[in-house]
This record gives structure tokens, sequence and C-alpha cells, in this order.
């Protein structure tokens, strides 16, 4: 089984880019707005995450009740 954590093969290539990207960047302004947008996203996923888990805690069980075994046929005499 794959690790749900794990990033898509377009994810890593992304990251890569943008990692890229900042090592490319010597502007000292730019990349502090790079690190506080990261930083709204970052505060911003844990907060649907938080909110994601409190509904999912929220919700009622859905328990799938188990099957019912056929009764043996009897005939009537």
């Amino acid at each position: 089984m794959a690790d749900p954590l794990q990033l898509s093969m377009a994810q890593q290539f992304e990251l890569e880019r943008l990692t890229r990207t900042i090592d490319e960047c010597g502007d000292t302004k730019t990349l502090q707005n790079m690190a506080k947008l990261l930083l709204k996203a970052w505060h911003g996923q844990k907060a649907a995450t938080q909110w994601m888990l409190k509904q999912q805690l929220a919700a009622p069980a859905r328990v799938r009740p188990a099957p019912v075994p056929p009764k043996p046929f009897s005939p009537v005499l």
C-alpha cells in the first residue's frame, strides 16, 4: 500500500521547479513575500485539516450492519 502522504510525481516535479526558482532568486523582498505566502498557505491547510477532522468526528458513525445469513430450508410436513 502506498504512503497516503507521499507526493505524486507531478507534485514532486512542481516542488523541484519551485525550489530551483527560490534558489535562483537573489531579491530579499521577493523571498520575504514568498515566505509570507507559504506561511499563509501552511496555516490555511492546517485550519482546513482541523475543520475536516472535526466534521468527521462529529458525523454519526456509518457502521454497516452484518449481513443476515439465510435460514436453512426446512420443508413443512
